[in-house]
């Protein structure tokens, strides 16, 4: 049964989550402009991160953490950690597209800059919350559960690349959050995260990608006018452990 509500709670997320955007991409130009800024595809986003800011303090949301933990544990025969690698898969795919001739929105520079805005944005709000409520992990092995680095990183990721590719096939997007979820789940599956870890680290992640999206032709202007689209090179930094990591691309 938990498991059930689970996957319901994620389909949702995905579901409502494009439909918000579909509302959003059907008035609204190629390009971001600060003046079509909308709100409501923000309403999932901070609904997921409102859930884990109200879940530090409640005992009801706690006892959901605590029930699904246990159920994990119960049924867990053994770690899988390919969530390790998960989250980079989606906003490496836009690139990996790209190098097949499956052209995007942006051109490699400006995707470029996107992607670096939102992994800017993805890292300092999760380092801070993480050093600031020093969450216990489930498995003990830290005090920096909350949210999950692992999930934000992927749903940023999978909101890249739905926004890059949602003209192309709105399918792009699906596989994209369908991996972002598979992600989260895995960090629930082997122990290393709360739920309410992964609903807040998918809410900031897709957050994330929204504002760098908004943001992306103040940052041209102001910041990169001199670019020509000749970049052949990006970091995507994480954090998660206490342990900065992250995963060069190199495109030629």
């Amino acid at each position: 049964m938990k498991k059930s509500i689970l996957a319901i709670f994620w389909l949702t997320i995905i579901q409502v989550s494009f439909a918000q955007n579909s509302i959003q991409d059907s008035v609204s130009s190629k390009r971001s402009t600060l003046n079509n800024f909308k709100y409501t595809p923000l309403i999932i986003p901070t609904a997921c991160i409102a859930y884990g800011i109200i879940g530090l303090n409640s005992s009801e949301l706690k006892k959901i953490n605590l029930d699904i933990q246990s159920n994990v544990i119960k049924n867990n025969p053994a770690k899988i950690t390919i969530d390790d690698y998960l989250q980079y898969a989606p906003a490496l795919s836009v690139y990996g597209l790209n190098s097949l001739g499956i052209q995007g929105k942006h051109n490699f520079k400006d995707r470029t800059v996107i992607l670096g805005t939102s992994m800017l944005f993805v890292f300092t709000s999760v380092s801070a919350l993480k050093k600031t409520t020093k969450i216990e992990r489930p498995d003990g092995s830290a005090s920096n559960s909350f949210p999950s680095g692992h999930t934000a990183l992927a749903f940023a990721g999978a909101e890249f690349m739905y926004q890059e590719y949602k003209e192309v096939s709105i399918w792009y997007g699906i596989s994209a959050y369908a991996v972002a979820t598979t992600t989260g789940t895995f960090r629930i599956y082997n122990n290393k995260h709360w739920f309410s870890d992964v609903v807040t680290g998918a809410g900031f992640g897709i957050l994330s990608t929204k504002a760098a999206y908004w943001l992306a032709p103040y940052f041209n202007k102001h910041f990169f006018p001199s670019m020509t689209g000749k970049c052949t090179a990006f970091l995507i930094p994480t954090l998660d452990g206490g342990i900065l990591g992250g995963a060069f691309v190199w495109s030629f």
